[in-house]
């Protein structure tokens, strides 16, 4: 049996009956990297070396009965926008290519007090800025379904490396969909969880309003796992709360909310079919599913695009050549700043910057940036009396399956339209999973998404599993396994 396939649990079950060392799952997984990394480049650092000294510790600990937590020993990848004391924090951006963090994610001092194992960095869209990890300055990344397309973005590296098994797991950040829709693409589950439930104290920074830290796992469990041992408030960062969850039902006495405007142009044939096939066994199970409109989804984007960029532009200000990062000479510090950012920053982070910059312009802030603020109450709103009729919501995660490299990067609108379906869970502040489902005509995998209240991640998470088992998905890419 290989364990790297296994659940946590299950990992955790052959530790504790001393039927497999934390070591020996450690040097699989390396293993798999060693044997998937030069065709994906889902990695930008190994951690190996230095892991294998607390890999022999989880030994230890489990040959005495003495493992601290499910994770202690689990091999783990971190998205490179998420601080590990000592090590470098890129952000996959020429800007960062030299900085090292002085101190550890909140996210990471939580994992670390579990033991677990951090596999090293993963490659993403240069500061989260994308759908599909190739606007990284340090090389895209390629999907383990087949190395033709996108593995999604921008934690495109956290998920390749699931979907190869270099790792057990993986945090991802979700600003738009960035969690769900590179786990859709691979095959893999992705949560995001409430916004504000995860804290982002030594999160790079995309859009803070936004943000969320989630896992991307093989199984529903695996993310309630990790969720449940990196959640909570965190008086570092001042929008995290108290994860005071609510309950609501996930047998079939729950209602589900099929969202219409996400079932109609753009959304290809094959990725309704997956929502139509789990709709189906819920009917068959005795939920109650109906259609629900939300018209103003259909603005997510364009909201999204004035809020996100306004918001990145003020945040990526703090890199200026003068603190920390890359630095450009020049002949005053005006030029020195100016010189620093154009060859820091890559065309994608670029065009946000200016978007955003542009949006909160003296002349143009309250004609966009001010409407886009009044838009997203709007859908908050709605999608506070939509959960007045239903308890979840069910929708495609992505319109399509993977594209092909290169197919949408002249064209940065159609690549923005990737992130349709999971822009308003982002915008409303919802707990949004995807959740693979089957496989497209060109055998990729496709996902269903599942939102629910905020809060109510428990919840979302024990109704998530019951589809998961209901479809029984078990897909693995092949060539890496």
């Amino acid at each position: 049996m290989d364990a790297s396939n296994s659940s946590i649990r299950e990992i955790n079950s052959l530790f504790t009956k001393k039927e497999l060392k934390p070591s020996e799952l450690y040097s699989k997984v390396f293993e798999n990297a060693a044997s998937s990394e030069a065709a994906l480049h889902a990695h930008l650092t190994l951690f190996e070396e230095e892991n294998i000294k607390k890999a022999s510790e989880s030994d230890k600990r489990f040959s005495k009965g003495e493992a601290t937590s499910l994770l202690d020993g689990i091999p783990i990848a971190i998205k490179d926008n998420i601080n590990i004391k000592n090590y470098k924090t890129t952000c996959s951006s020429k800007m960062l290519s030299n900085y090292t963090s002085p101190y550890d994610a909140t996210v990471i001092e939580k994992l670390k007090k579990e033991n677990t194992l951090f596999t090293g960095k993963t490659n993403l869209d240069e500061f989260a800025m994308g759908s599909s990890t190739e606007n990284s300055a340090f090389g895209l990344t390629k999907n383990p379904w087949n190395t033709d397309y996108v593995p999604g973005g921008s934690s495109g590296g956290s998920a390749a490396s699931v979907g190869a098994r270099s790792s057990i797991a993986a945090l991802g950040s979700d600003t738009g969909g960035s969690i769900r829709q590179p786990a859709s693409f691979c095959g893999l589950v992705g949560f995001k969880p409430t916004y504000g439930t995860v804290s982002r104290f030594g999160l790079v920074a995309f859009a803070s309003s936004l943000d969320q830290i989630g896992p991307i796992t093989k199984t529903v469990d695996d993310s309630r796992i990790i969720f449940s041992l990196i959640s909570g408030e965190d008086s570092r960062d001042a929008t995290s709360v108290i994860n005071n969850q609510i309950d609501i039902p996930s047998d079939n006495t729950a209602t589900i909310g099929v969202i219409k405007e996400l079932m109609e142009d753009g959304i290809s044939d094959e990725a309704k079919n997956e929502v139509n096939k789990v709709i189906e066994i819920l009917k068959s199970k005795g939920y109650k599913v109906k259609e629900i409109s939300i018209p103003i989804i259909k603005l997510s984007i364009s909201i999204y695009y004035l809020i996100a960029p306004a918001e990145c532009s003020a945040n990526l200000a703090r890199f200026d050549g003068v603190r920390y990062g890359l630095r450009v000479d020049g002949n005053t510090s005006y030029e020195m700043m100016e010189n620093t950012r154009a060859e820091g920053f890559g065309p994608e982070v670029k065009r946000r910057i200016l978007l955003g910059t542009y949006a909160l312009s003296a002349g143009y802030y309250d004609e966009y940036y001010g409407k886009a603020l009044q838009a997203r109450k709007e859908m908050i709103d709605e999608f506070t009396k939509t959960f007045n009729e239903v308890d979840y919501l069910i929708s495609p995660t992505t319109p399509t399956q993977a594209f092909k490299s290169g197919e949408k990067t002249s064209n940065p609108l159609e690549m923005y339209m990737s992130d349709l379906c999971t822009i308003p869970a982002n915008l409303a502040g919802l707990p949004a999973i995807n959740i693979p489902t089957g496989l497209s005509k060109d055998s990729l995998p496709l996902g269903v998404q599942i939102m629910s209240k905020p809060l109510s991640d428990n919840s979302l998470l024990d109704f998530s599993e019951i589809i998961e088992n209901e479809v029984q998905f078990d897909g693995r890419p092949k060539g890496w396994l």
